[in-house]
């Protein structure tokens, strides 16, 4: 699912001549506020302070690539007037109906690497977890609900994994419930992602200017959670 970007930054090695893109970063919007203005108070949310919702490189990009795309992206957003970026990390390991795991937990190095304030973890809940392994957040399942923007994304996923048809007419409440219970979703605890926060500005005394609505904690993360 893409999610709802400001900004998008590209990482492109050009040492073969031709552009070839080995990393994205996309900052944006998150399903709610509060994501922003519990760690960052003080900050206009989605203008001031976005979400770091997607960033990716390629495996085979040279040594402290990630560090150094982050850095770029952080003296682009500040020109742009951003003052914090809220960021997660995802512990929970996945695995498909099978037992197959198709996701590592991941406990946020990069942003250890480059001392982001780590602000413990976000609230625990109770995820639906799709055969394949895929989690069927309460954002999209709110889209089919409300048949918001996005919604076609989720509907097709469930699908195409053996849930009938949203037919024209139909109440997609229903539809949803029953479609999951077609597909074999079932529920998962997760005890919360990571939370980590940055806080922008030119020099130190700037980015310390800036006041927390959380405590930090330590010392970071060293493990995913078990399955």
């Amino acid at each position: 699912m893409r999610p709802a970007a400001r900004f998008r930054f590209g990482l492109y090695d050009i040492g073969t001549g031709e552009g070839r893109l080995c990393g994205v970063a996309v900052f944006g919007v998150p399903v709610t506020a509060a994501v922003l203005t519990r760690p960052l108070p003080d900050l206009q949310p989605y203008v001031e302070s976005l979400e770091c919702s997607r960033f990716v490189l390629v495996d085979d990009v040279p040594a402290n690539a990630e560090s150094w795309f982050l850095a770029r992206c952080f003296d682009e957003l500040l020109a742009l007037g951003v003052r914090g970026i809220v960021s997660f990390a995802d512990p929970v390991p996945r695995r498909d109906t099978s037992g197959t795991l198709v996701a590592v937990g991941h406990i946020g190095t990069i942003y250890q690497a480059t001392n982001a304030l780590y602000m413990g973890r976000a609230t625990p809940r109770t995820v639906k977890l799709l055969p394949n392994g895929i989690v069927l957040n309460e954002r999209m399942a709110q889209k089919v609900r409300r048949q918001e923007q996005g919604h076609e994304y989720a509907e097709r996923l469930l699908i195409g994994l053996g849930a009938p048809v949203l037919r024209a007419g139909a109440d997609p409440k229903a539809w949803l419930r029953d479609a999951l219970v077609a597909v074999g979703a079932r529920n998962q605890r997760h005890r919360g992602v990571h939370r980590y926060v940055y806080r922008l500005g030119k020099n130190r005394r700037e980015r310390e200017s800036i006041r927390l609505g959380l405590p930090t904690s330590s010392p970071y993360p060293k493990v995913p959670d078990r399955c």
